[in-house]
């Protein structure tokens, strides 16, 4: 099997690191990243002409490319650039608008015109769509939506919501639905490592009904969302790894260079082999996705990618020293980055109690 990247791919790479190099340093990504709207639009514009959302939904929807390879790609440049926009919530949201035909909305999302966000997260629920509180009641020709979701990726600012919702009155085993919200009101915050999420409470809120069986859609859309946390977490962990090395080479003790050091040599070789750990799993998920193993896999990959990015995390902090701590070193926002990946759309303690129900002959999810 041969791991390289494709022309197309390369090319998206390179432009997308180029473009992120030159417009998007650590001190523009701090300043913008922890203040409303949590993102900079003028760097969401540019992207969008970059053709970077468009390659998140397939050709026959209106996209670039929409393939899981075309993500991962994406998802990694922006992991190794530390870049804060609201990517994973138009990823979310993005690929929802074109599996269920809505063309125009997609248009613009693509476009860069407007922002699009998904809301399945609720307060105790990370992961499992059949834990979902949320309710839709239909009143007549009206749709009303009940409950809290949190935790909303890209909501901030958002001018579209779709929110995963469970039928009303259709008793325990009641299909989720999917609705859509117009810019709703929201209760908005920075995450610890930079970007914008937001709680939504649906206190009767009135919605559009896209559709009332979407529960196989979501958890499409949401593997494919972990596939790109994990894309990112190789691209934060290659960047994070690299300028340790160089840390190492520069800062002398004992009047040696600290990579002189075979102990701390060994160390940064632990690194870098986690690392591609890291990036064969992630490729392994992007291969099955689509196939009958995407989940397991998917979860395989993400609770690896948890506790690995954790990890070399920490390393790298203790390698650095004091100054791995520091506001102004830019190895100190990476690391809060990795480990807050763990924590997106389910940490590995969610995903190894996923994978024990995709397990052949495992109990059903309530014994689990």
């Amino acid at each position: 099997m041969d791991f390289n990247l494709s022309e197309d791919h390369q090319l998206l790479s390179d432009s997308l690191r180029r473009f992120l190099a030159e417009n998007y340093d650590i001190e523009t990504r701090n300043r913008t990243a922890y203040a409303a709207p949590f993102h900079a639009p003028e760097t969401w514009s540019a992207l969008a002409e970059l053709g970077v959302i468009g390659a998140f939904v397939p050709e026959g929807q209106g996209g670039y490319g929409g393939t899981a390879d075309d993500v991962a790609v994406i998802f990694e440049e922006l992991g190794r650039g530390l870049c804060s926009e609201p990517m994973l919530g138009t990823l979310l949201g993005l690929r929802l608008l074109a599996a269920l035909g809505q063309t125009d909305l997609a248009a613009r999302v693509i476009d860069g015109e407007t922002r699009v966000a998904l809301a399945v997260s609720e307060p105790q629920v990370a992961c499992d769509l059949s834990c979902l509180q949320a309710t839709a009641r239909c009143e007549g020709d009206v749709w009303r939506l009940s409950g809290r979701k949190s935790a909303v990726y890209g909501a901030p600012g958002a001018d579209l919501v779709l929110v995963v919702a469970r039928l009303a009155d259709a008793g325990e085993n009641a299909a989720l639905g999917l609705f859509l919200i117009h810019a709703p009101e929201s209760i908005a915050a920075p995450m610890i490592d930079g970007g914008g999420i937001a709680d939504i409470v649906l206190d009767g809120l009135q919605a559009e009904c896209l559709s009332t069986d979407c529960a196989e859609l979501v958890e499409d859309a949401l593997d494919l969302g972990r596939i790109a946390l994990c894309a990112e977490a190789v691209g934060a962990m290659s960047h994070l790894i690299e300028i340790t090395i160089d840390y190492l080479r520069q800062r002398k003790q004992f009047g040696r260079t600290l990579a002189s050091f075979q102990a701390l040599q060994h160390r940064v070789v632990d690194m870098v082999v986690e690392r591609e750990q890291c990036r064969s799993i992630t490729i392994a998920a992007v291969a099955a996705y689509g196939t009958p193993a995407q989940a397991r896999t998917v979860s395989m990959a993400k609770n690896l990618i948890g506790r690995m990015g954790s990890w070399i995390a920490e390393e790298a902090i203790q390698l650095h020293g004091g100054i791995g701590m520091t506001w102004e070193y830019p190895g100190s926002h990476y690391a809060k980055r990795l480990v807050m990946i763990d924590h997106q759309l389910g940490d590995r303690n969610d995903h190894v109690l996923r994978m024990i129900r995709l397990k052949p002959g495992a109990p059903p999810a309530e014994a689990a």
